[in-house]
């Protein structure tokens, strides 16, 4: 089998199965460890997967900038602020992290909803200004441009004087193997930090982050409450979360 059509074949495979086992294919194929280890390099260099230990996932299409991933799926990321929002109580302290789908959450919040919002984000803080009840907490700190947040030392700092009831979390990856990732090391700090500040810690995961992985671990899926997706219940991910012993919030609706 010539390069192309085995890198041809790992990228089938992964759409496939949602995986990469390095010595399986290997076997499989007839290569050595080695050879199919290069591919995923090579492929991984190309952005088309995201390297693990003894193989490969799914990258996560959530990574591109802040503009760029507000065209992705955005209809289940509605969905998924839309049950998100249910969560949120009346007269409760909400830390509600940066991102597309946090954006979305913002804005569903209903208009009679008397509670306090804490982020980092400040296109959500700037999506809250119009609300008539909502108290906003911007966390201030160094401006990560990729996602709109402040990160670093002084959001760190801040964000320990923080005791909400509850963390909607946004993530680029949920995978019942690697875990929730997200693209970026000092976002996936604050994001752990911003965690330990709540009674619960939902997840926001819009469909196209569902199966997939980004380099910087977040959280392992047993230090969350849940998971909010639109993602179909029958989905292999899905029913492998379930399985696993993580609750799943369904969105409803259908996968964009």
């Amino acid at each position: 089998m010539l390069v192309a059509q085995r890198r041809d074949f790992l990228l089938a495979r992964l759409r496939n199965e949602g995986r990469i086992v390095a010595k399986d294919v290997a076997a499989e194929l007839g290569v050595t460890e080695d050879s199919v280890r290069r591919d995923l390099r090579e492929l991984a260099a190309a952005g088309l997967c995201q390297r693990v230990y003894g193989g490969a996932l799914p990258v996560s299409p959530a990574v591109g900038d802040y503009a760029a991933r507000g065209t992705v799926a955005p209809d289940s990321k509605r969905r998924v602020a839309a049950a998100a929002v249910a969560l949120v109580q009346p007269g409760s302290t909400l830390l509600l992290d940066g991102g597309t789908t946090a954006l979305e959450v913002a804005r569903a919040l209903p208009a009679g909803l008397d509670a306090t919002v804490v982020t980092h984000s400040v296109t959500v803080a700037a999506a809250l200004v119009e609300h008539p009840s909502v108290e906003v907490v911007v966390l201030g700190g160094r401006l990560f441009k990729h996602s709109a947040v402040t990160c670093g030392a002084a959001a760190a700092e801040a964000a320990a004087g923080v005791s909400a009831d509850l963390f909607l979390l946004g993530v680029t990856g949920v995978h019942p193997e690697a875990g929730l990732t997200t693209g970026d090391a000092d976002e996936a700090a604050m994001k752990r930090l911003l965690a330990e500040r709540a009674a619960e810690t939902y997840v926001l995961a819009s469909v196209e982050k569902i199966g997939a992985a980004s380099p910087f671990t977040v959280l392992p899926l047993d230090r969350v409450t849940g998971i909010v997706t639109d993602a179909p219940a029958s989905s292999r991910v899905v029913r492998d979360l379930v399985q696993a012993g993580v609750p799943v919030v369904d969105a409803g609706g259908d996968a964009d």
